[in-house]
């Protein structure tokens, strides 16, 4: 972060551990589902922010890491180590069919096999903790919040500073009416998964510790390049990552989701790079029109950035002689600004308008304790797939329309379709390859 009263990251998630370990919660019961005292649980993916997954899952005593599927036996040597009983597998097909005892699991996957994975797991009735962006196509994340509605699949998005007491107070501030109805938001991220260079034309041999098959999943087959993809390039790619958008989307646009009680966009249009023949692009400025609700006015202007782009002067000269942070967003409403650093403390502008008045404090909670004790029976998770679900689909609407350049998309949700620019819907679902195919995707 650029400024010091910022949270990284991977402190808000030490965060919320510690204080969800240290007081217990308090859920509301639902008689919907009690599994075993103890979670039988497999995680797909192994290291990275899987193990992390991991690590913040099995926190809870409540729960049992059994199993994991990894297409990289190079990275399982953590996971190893600390739970020694641990049975490793490289395709996450095997897993699903031989464990038979599992009641949860998590999906920490590249992104494009987030909903392949899911969607079978919930299937089979086992309760999901699936990562950001929940799917990469627009058609995935409307069927996976159909089905986890339809079977009662305890769900939960991995979008962690959802919980945290920041994300907490934004909401609570705008429901307030601190700043009126919210007009339009203006939320960026400074990072750049994206490239402009073609994919390289070598071949590389595939590491014999590497199931290539199973890494590409439902992708088109192509050769192996080192380093180009595996094992985190992958975000910057088409087939298998959503770029800055996808990737810091779900996070900076939830609080503004959650806030303004928007779902479903009516126009999406892009005045930034277009991608090319296999990355994203690197600077992206999408806009979205929304139909008003309760806390906002009649209609409602969202604006992205990311990159080095960023939002104009009419829009930071709001914030006086406060700096610019490298991520977050600015509610503009009919009475006030709110200024909103990622994970960063907010703040109402101007600030002589609000002295004496606060801000309502909300305490965080913990994400992935949340979901465990939701599968247990004891309360809900706060962001499960009805919710990010519809996140998901505007965060990847406006990553499609960034294919679309200087033109203006009009989305009709009940068709699932782009009505002015028929090219555009080849986008909206991807075909799975042969062999990858799941029922219902």
């Amino acid at each position: 972060m650029s400024n010091s009263n910022s949270i990284s990251r991977r402190s808000a998630l030490k965060q919320m551990t510690t204080a969800a370990l240290a007081a217990p919660m308090v859920f509301r019961h639902l008689a919907q589902a009690a599994p075993n005292e103890t979670l039988l649980h497999a995680s797909f993916g192994a290291d990275g922010m899987a193990f992390a997954d991991i690590s913040s899952l099995t926190a809870s005593k409540f729960l049992k890491l059994v199993a994991v599927a990894e297409v990289d036996l190079t990275r399982v040597k953590k996971v190893k180590e600390r739970f020694p009983e641990v049975r490793i597998y490289q395709d996450w097909r095997e897993l699903l069919d031989k464990e038979k005892g599992l009641n949860s699991v998590n999906v920490s996957t590249p992104d494009h096999m987030h909903a392949p994975i899911t969607m079978r797991a919930m299937q089979q009735g086992l309760h999901v903790y699936t990562q950001k962006p929940l799917t990469q196509t627009i058609y995935e994340s409307r069927q996976l919040a159909r089905v986890a509605r339809e079977k009662k699949i305890v769900s939960q998005m991995g979008i962690q500073i959802h919980s945290h007491e920041v994300h907490k107070t934004v909401v609570a501030t705008v429901h307030a009416g601190l700043i009126g109805k919210v007009k339009e938001v203006h939320s960026w991220s400074g990072k750049q998964w994206g490239d402009h260079k073609e994919r390289p034309k070598r071949v590389d041999p595939v590491p014999p510790t590497l199931n290539w098959d199973l890494w590409l999943g439902v992708a088109a087959e192509r050769p192996f390049i080192a380093g180009y993809y595996h094992p985190s390039e992958w975000r910057k790619r088409l087939d298998f990552g959503t770029g800055t958008f996808g990737d810091m989307g779900c996070h900076i646009l939830d609080p503004v989701f959650a806030a303004t009680g928007v779902t479903i966009p009516l126009k999406v249009r892009s005045e930034g790079d277009k991608p090319n023949a296999d990355s994203w692009g690197l600077d992206n400025q999408v806009h979205y029109t929304f139909r008003g609700t309760s806390y906002t006015t009649e209609t409602f202007q969202l604006h992205w950035y990311n990159g080095k782009l960023r939002p104009g002067e009419e829009v930071t000269r709001l914030l006086g002689s406060r700096k610019l942070h490298d991520q977050g967003s600015i509610y503009i409403g009919t009475e006030g600004v709110l200024y909103s650093p990622y994970i960063g403390p907010p703040v109402l502008l101007p600030e002589e308008r609000y002295q004496g008045k606060t801000m309502p404090k909300v305490p965080g909670d913990n994400h992935y304790l949340q979901f465990v004790e939701a599968c247990r029976g004891n309360g809900q998770t706060s962001a499960p797939f009805d919710y990010a679900g519809p996140l998901t689909e505007a965060v990847l609407l406006g990553c499609l329309a960034t294919r679309f350049p200087k033109t203006t998309l009009e989305w009709n949700a009940d068709t699932m379709t782009i009505t002015n620019e028929k090219s555009a819907n080849q986008f909206v679902k991807r075909e799975y390859r042969k062999g990858f195919e799941v029922p219902g995707l």
